[in-house]
């Protein structure tokens, strides 16, 4: 009995414990999380200034966040990858023109899709346009990730249209049915 007693506080001490160390470690993650962020944020949007979430309310359901900075916007988007939704942070200055992108969230075919990751050549070439990005017109896709590299020129496209105003609902960048 005094051993099923011992064990039994064994396992309430450390779960306490394992409990503490969560909570104290939470606070410090969450502050490098949220200085990470702003940092990844302003470097989309250069400038210096700081870059503050909005609400949005529009129509495209590719768009999911937008953060407003002194020179533009950095637009979140969400488009349908080859495996999964593929998530992107796109900075866009006033005129349009995508001055950043990074890829946040994508789980598409290792090797392939998931060069979208690294591939410095492919995202490149985003850098600079305005919502005309199209897959085997201007842009070169990731090889043998044709599918991948559309749903990234989607977002591309979308988050630029979001700050011109413009109607993405062409084709161009569209793959299946």
């Amino acid at each position: 009995m005094k051993l099923w007693k011992a064990a039994l506080s064994a396992l309430v001490l450390t779960a306490a414990l394992t409990l503490t160390v969560r909570l104290v470690l939470a606070g410090p993650a969450r502050t490098r999380a949220a200085a990470e962020q702003e940092e990844t944020l302003e470097n989309l949007l250069p400038g210096g200034s700081p870059v503050i979430r909005e609400g949005y309310q529009g129509e495209d359901e590719s768009v999911t966040a937008v953060f407003r900075g002194g020179h533009g916007w950095v637009v979140e988007t969400v488009t349908d990858g080859y495996v999964a939704p593929v998530k992107l942070w796109v900075g866009v200055d006033q005129s349009g023109t995508v001055t950043g992108l990074t890829v946040r969230d994508l789980h598409e075919t290792p090797g392939l899709g998931t060069k979208a990751l690294w591939d410095t050549d492919f995202l490149k070439q985003f850098l600079g346009r305005r919502g005309d990005a199209a897959v085997g017109e201007n842009v070169d896709a990731l090889t043998g990730a044709t599918v991948t590299s559309k749903a990234i020129a989607k977002g591309v496209n979308a988050a630029s249209a979001y700050v011109t105003g413009a109607d993405i609902s062409s084709g161009a960048t569209e793959w299946g049915g």
